[in-house]
């Protein structure tokens, strides 16, 4: 029921804090000659993260002249990766949803839905895994390429002294690092589901019926050594004591010996 209710929620907000940020830094360039400075140089980017496709434009601090300049990276892959993990993993959980609630009986009808549900799940957990590593090490780049003290080192007029370069602002990652967290709980979350799905299938109960028949051959065979261990006991006592024990015929023929020899004399 955790895994019907918060997996769909998860999901959405992995691939939604992702996939939907925009940010972007400013700078200033303040030249010896104020009129060929810029105080408010804006650098825009977003999803996906093509951070090489990135250009803009700035002073030289030489006359009018303009400098191009595009970021450098691009972190495209992970980003859309993770971003097509969540979605599918999304409508996979709503479509599990709708079965597990209208479809029961069909679900597990010739063990079909639950062996396809445990494979999806494994492999869902592993494509988490992936995801949020590959996109945590993605995020660490973007950081990189978008501060703004690496960005100042790519413009020609900041290697200057005579020039003033600064940042007005850095970029806001709060988002990023939210769907960073949110790929790893979802990971824990379809991870911690294995199990669960695991016990829904027909290889749980083969393998429970497996442990069960040897524990009651076991203990079948142990019930039979002990019966006939206490019927070879009672036998052989009974036999012993009929064997020690005198008979009554012996007893009287012993007797019967010293009468007859005192009447004939």
């Amino acid at each position: 029921m955790c895994m019907v209710i918060f997996a769909p929620l998860f999901a959405i907000f992995a691939f939604a804090t992702c996939g939907g940020y925009s940010g972007g830094l400013r700078l200033s360039v303040d030249c010896v000659n104020k009129t060929e400075s810029n105080l408010s140089i804006d650098v825009a980017f977003a999803y996906p993260f093509r951070l090489h496709q990135v250009t803009f434009e700035v002073p030289t601090c030489e006359g009018k002249e303009r400098q191009k300049v595009a970021l450098i990276g691009d972190s495209s892959s992970s980003a859309e990766f993770f971003v097509t993990v969540a979605v599918f993993a999304f409508l996979y959980s709503l479509a599990a949803t709708v079965v597990y609630i209208f479809f029961q009986n069909k679900y597990r009808e010739n063990n079909r839905g639950p062996l396809i549900d445990f494979i999806v799940t494994v492999v869902f957990s592993f494509l988490w895994l992936v995801g949020s590593s590959a996109w945590a090490k993605g995020l660490s780049d973007v950081k990189v390429a978008t501060d703004p003290k690496e960005v100042l080192l790519l413009m020609s007029a900041c290697k200057q002294p005579s020039n003033k370069c600064m940042a007005v602002h850095s970029p806001v990652m709060s988002s990023l690092n939210t769907s960073v967290v949110f790929g790893f709980l979802n990971f824990i979350l379809w991870a911690g589901n294995i199990w669960f799905v695991f016990k829904e299938t027909g290889w749980h109960s083969s393998s429970q019926r497996y442990l069960s028949d040897p524990v009651e051959r076991h203990s079948s065979s142990y019930n039979q050594g002990g019966y006939n261990q206490d019927t070879y006991g009672s036998s052989s006592g009974y036999n012993q004591q009929a064997s020690l024990g005198p008979s009554s015929d012996e007893f009287g023929q012993q007797s019967g010996g010293p009468a007859s020899f005192t009447n004939q004399i």
